[in-house]
């Protein structure tokens, strides 16, 4: 069976500001509850429904009501929820008490989310619900940079965030950050194409720069985050992103929780090999998916289909809107290139769905606007490389989010965090 694959483009409304009540954070459906404390059961319900009376938090859990009120009455003194007035039935007269239910409790903490790339870097910061506060995008020339240089950097997008929203910088509780490369757990990058130096402690010179706790993660872990908070994965225990832009990466979620692996250094699908002694990757490697999918990889190919000389050829980015146009209108060197690209995206693919079985299957990033990648021919390559044909495949889905798709995962990184903080500290307080 030939994968069915739906293309979405929900805008970045859908990663904006919130519906009221919409809720934010993973839907958790069916997990071991017995293994998390009642306190952060009841604040995760709470979170994910964004409105939530007592009695149906006690009947979600499967636990008495007198139990739910006990934890609640700690979340509210803590500052971590807080009761909110529903609006009354039809035909309601008004009097006696309005009906209230639960809720984040929204100023308990403001966070930062930023994504660091060659091209552009793009920032939000949201309150403790997930509402939009402040965002803002940088064009930056392509570069790699100091360490100290994209510290400063990012210092001053939160520094610009923060002045648009009338807020000190103190005001923050952490920053999210995000950069393409090898990131390990703990915030140290091994390598990135954003990063003049190897194995440097990001996480830790970004906090003394910032004076606030920064938590860094590889990009395409925040695609999966911002799916798995925001998006079309807050319901799925198991599913993978693709982004595909300046280099190949995989976020995947398995069993509502975003797996990194025992160092922070997993599901680096644009470094897995698909080639012996193959094309140069600019990690430093041959054969690498992403030395035959990425852009520079198209652009590597374009100046030969379309018979320019690299000192003739223009920059990436109209190299490759060039090609794509002329790949539209017939050339077949043009086309041939995306169609080779695409079937090594669909050996990459099949490797995710043999290895992983995920539920969906969430195309991202800004390549996928070219359509061969995912053309009917190399679906039905994948289809010939998975496991038991005879089953319905898993989902594909194409996600034509924006660009700050990228610091919402970043935000829900660090919304993360400050959770399990504030969670981990029942008397602690919160910050105003």
């Amino acid at each position: 069976m030939t994968p069915v694959l739906r293309r979405t483009d929900p805008g970045l409304a859908a990663l904006g500001p919130r519906r009221d009540g919409a809720g934010v954070g993973p839907l958790i459906l069916d997990p071991p509850e017995g293994l998390r404390p009642l306190r952060r059961q009841v604040f995760e319900r709470i979170r994910a429904a964004g409105t939530l009376p007592r009695v149906q938090v006690a009947k979600d859990l499967g636990v008495s009501p007198a139990s739910v009120s006990g934890a609640v009455a700690d979340l509210i003194e803590t500052g971590l929820i807080e009761e909110v007035a529903l609006p009354r039935a039809e035909g309601d007269t008004g009097r006696g008490r309005p009906p209230v239910a639960l809720g984040v409790r929204a100023p308990a903490h403001r966070v930062a989310g930023i994504k660091l790339s060659d091209r552009e870097h793009t920032g939000v910061i949201v309150d403790f619900a997930g509402n939009l506060i402040a965002r803002d995008t940088e064009a930056v020339l392509p570069a790699r940079r100091s360490l100290a240089e994209l510290v400063g950097m990012a210092a001053n997008l939160v520094d610009r965030m923060c002045a648009a929203a009338g807020l000190p910088r103190s005001a923050l509780s952490a920053v999210g950050l995000g950069v393409p490369g090898f990131v390990e757990a703990g915030g140290r990058v091994i390598w990135s194409p954003v990063l003049a130096e190897r194995d440097v402690d990001v996480a830790g010179a970004a906090t003394r720069h910032l004076g606030l706790p920064v938590h860094v993660d590889n990009d395409a872990n925040l695609v999966a985050l911002a799916e798995l908070w925001f998006g079309a994965g807050r319901g799925l225990a198991d599913f993978a992103v693709v982004t595909i832009e300046h280099g190949v990466g995989m976020g995947l979620v398995l069993n509502h929780r975003l797996f990194r692996g025992a160092r922070g250094l997993g599901t680096e699908l644009g470094h897995t090999k698909v080639q012996l002694d193959g094309a140069l990757c600019r990690c430093g490697q041959r054969g690498c998916l992403e030395a035959y999918v990425a852009d520079y990889a198209l652009a590597r190919e374009a100046t030969t289909a379309l018979d320019w000389t690299s000192r003739d050829a223009p920059g990436q980015t109209v190299l490759l809107e060039s090609l794509f146009d002329h790949a539209k209108a017939g050339n077949e060197a043009a086309r041939s290139i995306f169609r080779r690209a695409g079937r090594y995206l669909a050996v990459g693919l099949a490797n995710v769905m043999n290895l992983f079985d995920p539920s969906l299957v969430i195309l991202s990033g800004e390549r996928m606007r070219y359509d061969y990648l995912y053309a009917d021919e190399a679906m039905a390559e994948l289809a010939r490389m998975i496991v038991a044909p005879d089953r319905p495949p898993p989902r594909i889905e194409v996600h034509a989010w924006g660009d700050l798709l990228w610091a919402w995962g970043a935000a829900a990184l660090a919304l993360s965090e400050v959770t399990d903080a504030a969670l981990r500290a029942p008397r602690a307080g919160a910050a105003a």
